[in-house]
């Protein structure tokens, strides 16, 4: 493992209030054809021609062309900071009419950490419609500790949302929600690179903070509630706002259920 190389990102790239109290509530961000055409083509041609899983990322020169975006690495440095340390990567290849899923897990879950997470960015450089079986996910998830595949025995899960989209799509999920691949059912094959990044700091205040305490934001993780929580779903809002008061670094502010933090004092 070890630091990736990161110059402080311009402002207008850096994630918004708004784009983080989504994150921070959802556990995932997905942008749609958020990668340029012409770098699509480069590491498409590469995965077609050199794909192997663990080597793509040190033999791929357009893959790491991507990630070296000023868009890119803004939301990067919004998320893990200035010192991300590359944890591991792979290029996940899956051939066409391939009829096998995934069963619900999540990766590396034994977390010691309270708040901190790591981030996953999968990356589509061709088309990935939903019928090509790109990874499902649980809205809400990252925020429901789970030991990998103990979740295994569950198919359809309401709420749960494809990560269907065009070439270029960039996906950037925290690292404890709830995921599995789906089967290929066209054609073609299916390429996803997948990049895991851990902060090298605290996690605190990296975003774009103009308005993090706005009606706006107060509305997103307010009314982040999904069905699959069940009566748990208050619980849940708790952990939104614990989580938002690390990553804005403002142990004051609160955006939880009724005021409940501030009323119980922490």
């Amino acid at each position: 493992m070890s630091n990736l190389n990161m110059t402080p990102a311009d402002t207008r790239h850096l994630l918004s209030a708004e784009q983080m109290a989504r994150f921070v509530t959802d556990g995932f961000l997905l942008l749609d054809a958020f990668v340029p055409r012409h770098l699509n083509e480069k590491v498409h041609e590469e995965q077609r021609t050199n794909g192997q899983g663990h080597t793509f990322w040190e033999t791929s020169a357009a893959i790491r062309d991507v990630f070296e975006l000023p868009e890119v690495q803004g939301i990067i440095q919004s998320l893990v900071g200035l010192r991300p340390v590359y944890d591991h990567s792979f290029l996940h290849i899956v051939p066409d009419r391939y009829p096998v899923a995934q069963d619900w897990h999540g990766d590396s879950i034994i977390d010691v950490r309270p708040h901190a997470f790591d981030i996953q960015l999968f990356y589509f450089s061709h088309d990935a419609p939903p019928e090509m079986g790109p990874t499902l996910i649980l809205p809400g998830s990252h925020l429901r500790k789970i030991n990998t595949f103990s979740l295994a025995r569950y198919k359809n899960i309401i709420g749960q949302r494809q990560l269907a989209g065009k070439a270029g799509t960039l996906a950037i999920l925290h690292h404890g929600i709830w995921h599995c691949a789906q089967p290929n059912a066209t054609d073609r094959t299916r390429y996803v690179f997948k990049l895991r990044l851990r902060p090298g700091q605290e996690q605190r205040g990296l975003f774009n903070l103009e308005g993090y305490d706005s009606p706006e934001v107060r509305r997103i993780i307010g009314q982040g509630y999904q069905r699959w929580q069940g009566n748990e779903d208050r619980l849940d809002h708790m952990q939104r706002a614990k989580l938002w008061r690390y990553v804005t670094g403002d142990d004051n502010v609160d955006v939880s259920f009724e005021g409940a933090l501030t009323r119980m004092g922490i």
